[in-house]
C-alpha cells in the first residue's frame, strides 16, 4: 500500500494555483489573448475569495497580470508555454503524517499534438513543488491533473483513450497503468469511461479528459454530463456514462448514485462545430464552488444542483465561453494545493 493519498477536491485547501495565458498557439490572435485573459482572472478573483490563489506568468507577462487581477493574487515568474495548470501542475498528495508531496508527471503536449508546444509546461510541476516546498515524486506515466479525479477514499475515475492512447503511453497495458495510477494516488480501484466528449477531440482538445465528464461530489456519489438533445453527438455518449456509473461500485464497496447535470441548450460554437460545453468542469475551494457559465438558460439549473449538493458552499458562476475556446475550462485552469496535517 503506498504512503501517499490524494485528497479528494473538497478536502481543505492551502491555496489555488493557476497559470496566465501568454502568446501562443491557443490564443491566436490579440483579441483571443485579451480574452482569455479576461476570463482567467474572472476565475481568479472568484477562487480569491475563498483562499489565496498564486498565478505563474512568464517573464515579461506581470503587468499584465497584476493589472487585471489586482493586489490580493500572488504572482511568481517561470516560463511557461501554456496557461492549463490543472495538466502542467503538479497532481499534490498527502502521507500518513499529513505531509505534502506533488506527483510530477510526464507531460508530453496532451499526446503530442501538432499545435502544442511544452518545453517549459513539462518543468512546471517541479517549479511549483519547489515554490510550495514539498518533495517531488517522479511518474513515467504520461498523464494530466484533468484525466483523473479521485474521491479521497481509494477510487479513481480515468479514460481510455486519454491514459491508454497512442499519443501518450503506447507501451502500457490497463493494469501498468492502473498500478502506477495508485502507487501514486493511494487509489485501490480505477473506474474506466471509455472516452471524453465529442469536442474534446477537436483541434485543442484533450482526446478525451475525465473532468469535462463526470467527478465526485463527494464520496458514494458522482456528477455526470448529460446532454439531452439527440442532435448532439453526446447525447449517446452521456447514456453510455451513466449506465457504466450507475453498474458501479467504488473503492468502499457502495454502489455509485448518479447525479445528471444537463448540458447547456447551446449545441454549437459560431463555426458550426460541436461545443464541449458541461457544467462538471467546475471547481471546489474552501468554502464554494467555482461553476462553469455560458450565458445560458441552463446555468441557474446546475447552479441550482450544485448549492443542493454542496449547501454549505457559495456557488459562483463565471463565464468560462472564452476558457472553453482554448480546449478547457474552469477546472482545467485551476489547482489546488490540500492543506497539510492529517484530516
Amino acid at each position: 500500500m503506498t504512503d501517499f493519498r490524494m485528497p479528494a477536491e473538497w478536502e481543505p485547501h492551502e491555496r489555488t494555483w493557476m497559470a496566465w495565458p501568454g502568446p501562443n498557439p491557443t490564443f491566436t490572435d490579440d483579441e483571443e489573448l485579451a480574452e482569455a485573459r479576461a476570463a482567467w482572472a474572472s476565475v481568479a478573483r472568484a477562487v480569491r475569495r475563498f483562499e489565496p490563489v498564486t498565478m505563474v506568468h512568464a517573464p515579461g507577462q506581470g503587468d499584465s497580470a497584476r493589472e487585471l487581477l489586482g493586489p490580493d493574487v500572488e504572482l511568481v515568474e517561470r516560463e511557461l508555454d501554456d496557461a492549463w495548470m490543472r495538466d502542467i501542475g503538479p497532481t499534490f498528495v498527502k502521507d500518513r503524517e499529513g505531509r505534502l508531496a506533488a506527483v510530477d508527471w510526464v507531460f508530453n503536449g496532451w499526446g503530442g499534438q501538432e499545435w502544442a508546444r511544452w518545453e517549459h509546461d513539462a518543468k512546471i510541476a517541479g517549479h511549483v513543488a519547489d515554490l510550495a516546498g514539498v518533495q517531488v515524486l517522479s511518474s513515467a506515466l504520461v498523464n494530466e491533473g484533468g484525466a483523473i479525479h479521485v474521491d479521497g477514499e481509494g477510487t479513481v475515475l480515468l479514460t481510455d483513450t486519454v491514459q491508454l492512447g497512442a499519443g501518450r503511453n503506447p507501451d502500457w497495458t490497463r493494469e501498468q497503468v492502473e498500478a502506477e495510477i495508485h502507487a501514486r494516488l493511494g487509489t485501490t480501484k480505477a473506474i474506466w469511461l471509455p472516452h471524453g466528449l465529442a469536442g474534446d477531440y477537436g483541434t485543442y482538445g484533450t482526446q478525451g479528459h475525465v473532468d469535462i465528464v463526470a467527478a465526485f461530489a463527494r464520496p458514494g456519489v458522482v456528477v455526470v454530463h448529460s446532454q439531452r438533445d439527440p442532435a448532439h453527438p453526446d447525447h449517446a455518449r452521456s447514456l453510455e456514462y451513466l449506465d457504466i456509473l450507475r453498474g458501479r461500485t467504488d473503492a468502499r464497496g457502495r454502489r455509485l448514485e448518479v447525479v445528471e447535470i444537463p448540458a447547456p441548450t447551446v449545441l454549437t460554437d459560431e463555426d458550426g462545430d460541436w461545443v464541449d460545453y458541461s457544467y462538471i468542469n467546475h471547481y471546489l475551494c474552501n468554502g464554494g464552488v467555482v461553476l462553469c457559465g455560458f450565458d445560458d438558460p441552463h446555468d441557474e439549473l446546475a447552479a441550482g444542483i450544485f448549492r443542493r449538493l454542496f449547501p454549505d458552499r457559495t456557488v459562483t458562476l463565471v463565464d468560462a465561453r472564452a476558457i472553453f475556446a482554448g480546449g478547457g475550462g474552469i477546472h482545467c485552469i485551476t489547482q489546488q494545493q490540500p492543506r497539510a496535517g492529517v484530516r
